[in-house]
């Protein structure tokens, strides 16, 4: 099984700028790997993905603020999240799938105060 850590979560005040990371505990390489976001008693829903290729998509809530991205080397997926806004506010998960299984961290709660 592989483990998933995510860190950089916090308080920003709108239109500020936080960087989520989320540290795999085996290679990343060319794997498909995303970010979520759950509100309070809401499903979770996609923010971005990466594609094994290196192709993304993002949530029409987050293009153009939002860039995902991985370091292979480190074994890392990044979320830059800039021009926050208050509903962006959720607790946000990395997701990766390998062949044969996938995995979840554990959260990280982003607050964007007004």
């Amino acid at each position: 099984q592989v483990q998933l850590v995510e860190s950089g979560g916090g308080l920003v005040q709108a239109g500020g700028s936080l960087r989520l990371s989320c540290a795999a505990s085996r290679s990343i390489f060319s794997i498909n790997a995303s970010w979520y976001r759950q509100y309070p008693g809401k499903q979770r829903e996609l923010v971005a993905s990466i594609f094994s290729r290196g192709s993304t998509f993002y949530a029409d809530s987050v293009k153009g603020r939002f860039t995902i991205s991985r370091d292979n080397a480190k074994n890392t997926l990044d979320l830059q999240m800039n021009s926050l806004k208050p509903e962006d506010t959720a607790v946000y998960y990395c997701y990766g799938r390998w062949p044969g299984y996938d995995s979840w961290g554990q959260g990280t709660q982003v607050t964007v105060s007004s």
